[in-house]
């Protein structure tokens, strides 16, 4: 089958998952070209030579560790004419030689909007849409209702009407939507070769580098062994190491922690599940997918969810992390295994009601 696959350029998350699934239907003997933007198009360029097309992708706007919905829309409306022009274009240039029988999207719009000009289906592969298409089993403060209801408003937005969604999760919640299932998380095969052990330092992550006093916030349990990555530099603080990106060099520090503290994002935070590390969650404000991943975290027993990292909730967490192991133990994810069996399922079912060739 030729697919089109649209994966979205704001941080690697997205292309780290996608890759996985990209490198199975190849494996599986599909036609795959890909579109995306940013890091994620040269990550999954230098993957898949030749495969990998760059289009013009959404970016978020921080201030300061919040995502700032104003200088996000502005940037996006600044933009956009512009954008649609460019991958349009690029679009038009696949056609050439590449005429994709369906779109898979990882929450990325602009493959969206060529399949349903091409009126060819679109599956979802992604983790956002639970936010519109499960029951969610959490109390939501006052505080993250407006975060609520935005990030519902644009979720429902972003793929509406797709032949199927498979949504990614750690954690399991009642579907209310037809055309929906929940598969666990995408693991990379890095991970998924990872021998865990039990050492003695905590992998910490930050993606947005602008908490200025995190090294002595963790400057403050000098007896704990710190690696931190996010700063991209290498540098000895004490007790803090600040690391260099290195990918194999995070995945061992990540398959020897004793816990990972990190914000509320997916990915991560799945493969500290899935290596049973206990996490300490900060979600980043303003975004709510990360305060479910951070709120399912603790209600599950994997951790806990905190709205700063201060040495006294460092504390409070480390003081529990025999529990939360125990809890962690229980976690079982035979790789990567549903999710393709559930693809293919969903793949089969898209062929026979495509027109024969």
């Amino acid at each position: 089958m030729n697919i089109l696959y649209g994966v979205p350029g704001e941080g690697l998350g997205h292309a780290t998952r996608s890759k996985v699934v990209i490198a199975h239907l190849l494996e599986q003997g599909h036609n795959v070209c890909v579109v995306s933007s940013s890091r994620a198009f040269q990550m999954l360029a230098a993957n898949f030579p030749g495969r990998v097309h760059e289009i013009r992708g959404f970016h978020l706007a921080y201030r300061q560790l919040t995502v700032s919905k104003l200088r996000t829309a502005a940037l996006t409306l600044r933009t956009a004419p512009e954008n649609l022009v460019v991958n349009f274009r690029k679009y038009q240039e696949l056609l050439c030689d590449f005429e994709p029988e369906l779109v898979i999207s990882d929450f990325e719009s602009f493959s969206y909007f060529f399949a349903k000009w091409r009126r060819i289906p679109v599956v979802s592969i992604d983790n956002m849409q639970i936010i519109s298409r499960a029951k969610l089993d959490i109390a939501v403060p006052a505080s993250e209702r407006g975060n609520l209801t935005v990030a519902r408003e644009i979720v429902r937005a972003k793929l509406p009407r797709s032949h199927h969604y498979l949504i990614t999760s750690f954690f399991a919640l009642p579907v209310i939507k037809e055309n929906t299932t929940l598969v666990p998380p995408i693991i990379r095969p890095e991970i998924l070769r990872a021998r865990p052990s039990a050492g003695q330092h905590v992998l910490v992550y930050q993606s947005a580098t602008t908490q200025k006093d995190l090294v002595a916030q963790l400057q403050e349990l000098p007896g704990q062994e710190f690696r931190v990555y996010g700063f991209n530099k290498e540098e000895t603080h004490g007790n803090v190491q600040l690391r260099a990106f290195s990918e194999q060099g995070f995945i061992d520090d990540l398959a020897s922690a004793r816990a990972v503290v990190t914000n509320g994002g997916f990915s991560l935070i799945s493969e500290a599940v899935y290596l049973h590390k206990p996490v300490c969650a900060v979600p980043i404000p303003a975004q709510f997918e990360q305060f479910l991943n951070a709120a399912e975290i603790e209600k599950l027993g994997y951790g806990r969810h905190f709205s700063a990292i201060t040495p006294d909730n460092l504390r409070a967490f480390l003081y529990d992390l025999s529990g939360f192991e125990t809890a962690l133990s229980g976690y079982q994810q035979q790789g990567n295994e549903l999710l393709f069996a559930q693809l293919q399922q969903v793949l089969a079912g898209v062929q026979e009601v495509l027109p024969q060739r």
